[in-house]
């Protein structure tokens, strides 16, 4: 019998018998995947003409192959299922029942660990992907990124992706060597890795993980700092293109514990203080004129009813892409910030547009405009609620949305600047400020005489906040928010 075709005790032996009978249930083409048939429809219509709709996805779920390594015997042996419990193909089927259509395997690394990766997990993610073909399932790692946290590596999907990561993780993890190697864990090995991945012919994508969650305060930063991100975006700005907004790990307040596992500062209505707090370290870099986007992740180990800390693959948290359904054009639309993010299903479609002397632009695009004709950009904000239950069998309103705006004035001389004080909360709307189009609401809002570049973004909530407030032991659920990315205006 080939890899392409597996029968029902295969699918039991590599998912697990609990996971095989919820992919084959009525339950997996109902409340939870169904998503409004957001996956289908995408801005409140048909697919655009090239095909392109919003696509949930998640690039950072640990599988079975986060594990453990015994380092008293050489080389160091591995054993599965230390860190993070499920098999592969589990995740995959689970993504699929809550409403994802792409996802990556993100699994630690350690010594030795690309050799592990090769040669145990790659195999899985191959059976995976036949299992379920309804998900792309990206290959990758959590990178061991060298002076920095953890990383999203990102392999485009091509016939040599296993080989591609092997020689990355080998080179550059900070972990990967055996015996360990002191120098792998410095900035200048960072800078290295990301020149090495942005010269080769399949540019791979690095996205920050949990960017602050080593900060021990507002503004007092761990292992990555604001200094970091600029050498590196500088380094390779079309591989190295953003951080989590939304960390994993959303469920540890439901067991009493810390979300996302920020024990040292926490997150703000869930999200990463780099992203929450307006005219932060994102607009600071958004500022500069970067393209830096935001994300939103399970970091999956173990779901919160077997005592771990997380949700299932978009049972909470959703990366939407606008994408075909193809591995190319996903990884187009992340590097180029085709993305919003929600938490708790919110909304289950969101668009951004720009518009203005007859030209228009959408998120992580951009409109430039005469300055000889200056005048006004019409902002047009357009989102649907989610019709069916989520995830915890609520149907979350929307109360309110906000419209941020901010000033790109070009690059700072202080690298360590996480301040933007150009950018505000422009506009607050609330229900009787939209109206509805069909399935969609929309809000339009002018930006007079605009004379300078600038970038606008949108942030709704389902709370009565007006800033998301530092995170306690509240339960997620009753704190929902969503992103979008910017929009950008030049005029020139």
């Amino acid at each position: 019998m080939t890899d392409n075709h597996f029968s029902r005790r295969q699918l039991v032996r590599y998912a697990g018998i609990g996971a095989t009978l919820v992919a084959a249930s009525p339950l997996a083409t109902g409340t939870a995947a169904a998503d409004d048939d957001a996956a289908v429809r995408g801005h409140g219509g048909p697919a655009a003409p090239q095909g392109r709709i919003w696509r949930a996805g998640d690039h950072h779920i640990h599988s079975e192959y986060s594990g453990a390594f015994d380092t008293s015997v050489t080389p160091p042996k591995f054993s599965k299922g230390a860190d993070a419990v499920y098999p592969i193909v589990t995740n995959a089927i689970m993504a699929k029942h809550f409403g994802l259509t792409w996802a990556m395997c993100t699994d630690h690394g350690g010594p030795t660990h690309s050799k592990v990766n090769l040669e145990q997990a790659y195999p899985d993610l191959l059976r995976s992907r036949v299992l379920v073909p309804e998900v792309l399932q990206f290959w990758g790692m959590e990178f061991d990124a060298p002076a920095q946290d953890h990383h999203t590596l990102m392999i485009p999907h091509h016939r040599d992706e296993a080989q591609q990561l092997f020689e990355l993780e080998q080179r550059f993890a900070k972990h990967d060597a055996f015996p360990a190697d002191p120098g792998r864990d410095t900035e200048a090995k960072m800078i290295e890795f990301l020149k090495a991945a942005k010269g080769m012919p399949h540019k791979p994508l690095v996205i920050a993980h949990h960017a602050a969650r080593s900060a021990t305060g507002l503004g007092v930063y761990g292992q990555d700092t604001p200094r970091e991100f600029r050498n590196g975006n500088d380094v390779a700005p079309d591989v190295y293109v953003g951080f989590e907004g939304a960390p994993g790990h959303q469920a540890a307040p439901l067991l009493g514990g810390a979300r996302g596992g920020y024990g040292n500062h926490p997150t703000y209505g869930g999200f990463d203080q780099m992203t929450a707090r307006v005219g932060g370290l994102w607009d600071a870099l958004l500022g500069e004129g970067r393209r830096w986007w935001i994300t939103a992740t399970s970091d999956s180990h173990v779901h919160w009813t077997r005592g771990g800390a997380d949700f299932w693959p978009g049972e909470y948290s959703k990366t939407y892409v606008y994408a075909r359904q193809d591995y190319a054009d996903i990884m187009d639309g992340l590097r180029n910030g085709r993305i919003w993010v929600t938490t708790g299903d919110l909304v289950s479609t969101l668009d951004l547009t720009a518009r203005g002397q007859g030209r228009e632009a959408a998120m992580g695009e951009t409109v430039v405009l005469s300055r000889r004709n200056r005048g006004d950009v019409e902002i047009e904000i357009r989102f649907r609620p989610r019709l069916l239950a989520n995830g915890n069998g609520d149907r979350p309103e929307v109360r309110r949305v906000d419209l941020i705006v901010g000033q790109i004035t070009g690059p700072n001389a202080d690298r360590d600047a996480d301040t933007n004080p150009t950018t505000k909360v422009v506009a607050r709307f609330g229900p009787r400020d939209w109206r509805r189009q069909g399935e969609e609401y929309v809000i339009r809002h002018t930006l007079r005489d605009v004379q300078t570049d600038l970038y606008a973004r949108v942030r709704g909530t389902g709370t009565d906040e007006a800033e998301p407030l530092a995170d306690g032991k509240e339960s997620p659920w009753d704190d929902l928010w969503f992103y979008s990315n910017p929009v950008f205006v030049e005029v020139r």
